[in-house]
């Protein structure tokens, strides 16, 4: 049977996060440059999509390729790794340092996995900054997005980083129900079909994931977007990554545990 029941889908979950806080470091860092790198070409592979048909339903359905790649390929996503270790923590098959150790060497792939896509795509959409943006819509919809992912809630105060840490929950509910989803099938087409599902829904709502911001807003700023580093850092990044590994801990990890519990 393709089907992975709930009981056997945990024990593999549990599993995969332990293995997890076993990776030596330097490998931690390369899955992670990966990951970063291919949720940047989701990204403005989803944002072509979106200018060229003038629907972001379009570019929702599109995004979730980067996923499917991470996922298969059973690279490092911190957002991800946010719920599976935490359930291997829970049933006391990995412990709390090589969690964190993990957490901090993930993030810092996927940050830089990120920056060096958005360098190289800055580079391409530019033409090396022989080319006027203004006229290029793809160029426009990154700026758009990265101010919106900082200047607005800036402009909100205290109520934006309210606003910031409840689409941050959101979205990695269903960041994470994509890795717990790509355990409940056996094949590769039926993995892709399941991850597919909740990638698609926190997208199209534009909910706030720090891995893509990683990528988006210092792309904007490369672009030209009115956004300081603290504006990227203080008004969303920080913030979201909180958001998302709450998420991913009290959302996903603890109820899985629980409703397994023997």
């Amino acid at each position: 049977m393709d089907y992975v029941n709930p009981s056997e889908l945990v024990d593999n979950l549990s599993e995969a996060g332990k293995n997890k806080t076993e990776l030596k470091l330097l490998k931690i860092l390369i899955k992670g440059i990966l990951s970063g790198a291919f949720l940047g070409y989701a990204t403005t592979l989803a944002y072509t999509g979106a200018t060229q048909t003038g629907w972001d339903i379009i570019g929702a359905l599109i995004f979730p390729t980067g996923f499917v790649m991470v996922l298969l390929l059973n690279l490092e996503l911190v957002t991800s790794s946010f719920a599976l270790i935490p359930l291997a923590v829970m049933r006391k098959k990995a412990a709390m340092l090589p969690m964190f150790r993990n957490f901090l060497w993930g993030f810092t792939g996927n940050l830089l996995g990120s920056l060096l896509y958005a360098f190289m795509f800055v580079i391409y959409i530019t033409k090396y900054g022989h080319v006027d943006i203004s006229t290029s819509l793809l160029a426009q919809k990154i700026i758009a997005v990265a101010e919106g992912k900082t200047l607005v809630y800036k402009e909100l105060g205290g109520d934006g980083y309210i606003v910031m840490f409840v689409k941050a929950l959101l979205c990695n509910w269903m960041v994470t129900m994509g890795a717990v989803m790509a355990f409940t099938s056996k094949s590769t087409i039926g993995k892709i079909a399941a991850i597919w599902l909740p990638i698609f829904i926190f997208f199209a709502h534009g909910y706030e994931h720090a891995v893509v911001n990683m990528f988006v807003i210092p792309t904007g700023m490369m672009l030209g977007a009115d956004i300081s580093f603290s504006d990227w850092w203080v008004w969303n990044q920080i913030v979201v990554t909180i958001g998302n590994l709450t998420a991913g801990v009290i959302f996903t990890a603890f109820p899985l545990y629980y409703i397994t519990k023997k």
